[in-house]
């Protein structure tokens, strides 16, 4: 069993005005009833999904990309879908319902723009209305909100902040609760929670804020000691932003340089010989286990990448191919799914997540992470691998909703 590694010598410690499309959202919030507390709304009526994302992290412009996916593909006969951006400074404003205003492309990164009209969620368990508040006005009911579907990456979205903020206003929404989320998304516990429950990780070490430049050289000769390569990244951060591969130790100070411009805790894995294989994790419903798709592998086609970084995953899709089922035995495609499972129910997730693994040459699987809200466009790996499972994208989104809606919110 792997453990944690600290090195020998002591180190110191726009939006628009008025949105015309939402008119019909004002008629209905008015003669909406609000439910009760931890009530799932009404079958038969459309359920009302707030759709959220953008916000405060590096991860931003992935987190709109993710709602242009959503956005295009959810039953608007069975939900109606109310966008509401997060912009990097934390503003909550009513978003465009325009897939093509938040999708990736050549020339062009979403951004979630200020405003003059911010959203207000509801903030207490009495009340369920969505308003938008302009400067100089009274606040707009757009109507009652029955679940959050957060699509943020990264800090402020997938840490357990917003899912706390939920909690406290008994607001149902889509993943990760608050423990689970913060967990999955600081790999330094993340790992720590794993190696407890017995499952398998590789070896690493990590560097807590001012440590390395206050003894750079007791922790290169740490880092020595995990073997090279390694993988530097930040601790908490996705979407491979600021990780580094660094097969000279003469690279690891501009590295870890890199990896705190995003985080200012660095984590520093050792490599691990075999390929990279992931999984996709769907929560159980009605206390049935959660069940995991086939098992994908990603194959960077292109020369001159060293892995599977954040080019390749968004902006350079011609140098990358999805196999999936990955080509494994079919002892170890059963492996790899209850592994996945194990590490969803060792954090305690719920809802969604992807879980990364390496399969050694000996026919090992390895936990390289969990991600409790994985990239979920059309074409990222977590829908793809449910689509080839027999899952399409727009019933994959309907299912996650649902979980949400039967789900309590409170202890549970």
């Amino acid at each position: 069993m792997s453990t944690e590694h600290a090195p020998q010598p002591a180190a110191p410690h726009d939006e628009h005005d008025e949105h015309d499309e939402h008119d019909e959202h004002d008629k209905r919030g008015a003669a909406a009833t609000a439910t009760t507390p931890s009530t799932a709304p009404d079958p038969d009526a459309r359920v009302r999904v707030v759709l959220l994302f953008g916000g405060r992290s590096g991860e931003h412009v992935i987190s709109c990309a993710t709602a242009a996916g959503v956005l295009r593909s959810i039953d608007r006969t069975r939900f109606d879908v109310t966008p509401v951006g997060i912009t990097r400074d934390g503003q909550w404003v009513l978003a465009d319902d325009d897939p093509d205003r938040w999708t990736i492309r050549e020339g062009h990164l979403p951004e979630v723009e200020p405003s003059t009209h911010e959203v207000i969620l509801p903030l207490s368990v009495d009340q369920r209305a969505v308003r938008v508040l302009a400067q100089d006005d009274v606040p707009r009911v757009l109507g009652d909100v029955d679940v959050v579907f957060p699509l943020l990456h990264g800090p402020f979205g997938e840490d357990g902040t917003l899912q706390g903020l939920l909690e406290m206003a008994d607001v149902r929404y889509v993943g990760a609760g608050v423990l689970a989320s913060a967990v999955g998304m600081d790999k330094h516990f993340m790992k720590l929670v794993l190696a407890g429950q017995g499952l398998p990780i590789s070896p690493f070490t990590v560097i807590r804020p001012g440590e390395w430049e206050a003894n750079p050289q007791a922790w290169t000769e740490s880092v020595a000691h995990l073997g090279l390569p390694v993988f530097v990244k930040p601790a908490r951060a996705g979407s491979s932003l600021g990780i580094s591969r660094v097969s000279d130790l003469a690279d690891l100070p501009a590295a870890i340089a890199e990896a705190q411009r995003h985080d200012p805790k660095v984590i520093v894995e050792a490599g691990v010989v075999g390929r990279e294989i992931e999984c996709a994790v769907l929560g159980g419903r009605g206390g049935s286990r959660p069940r995991a798709s086939l098992p994908g592998e990603i194959v960077v086609t292109a020369d001159g990448r060293d892995f599977y970084d954040f080019e390749a995953k968004y902006l350079a899709e011609q140098d990358v191919a999805l196999s999936c089922p990955a080509d494994l035995p079919p002892e170890l495609v059963e492996e790899v799914r209850d592994v996945a499972v194990r590490t969803f129910e060792a954090v305690g997730a719920e809802g969604l997540s992807r879980v990364d693994v390496f399969v050694t040459d000996g026919g090992d699987v390895v936990v390289n992470e969990i991600n409790t809200m994985p990239g979920f466009t059309q074409f990222s790996m977590y829908p793809r691998m449910w689509e080839r499972t027999g899952l399409s994208y727009p019933d994959l989104i309907t299912e996650l909703l649902e979980l949400a809606l039967e789900r309590p919110t409170g202890l549970r």
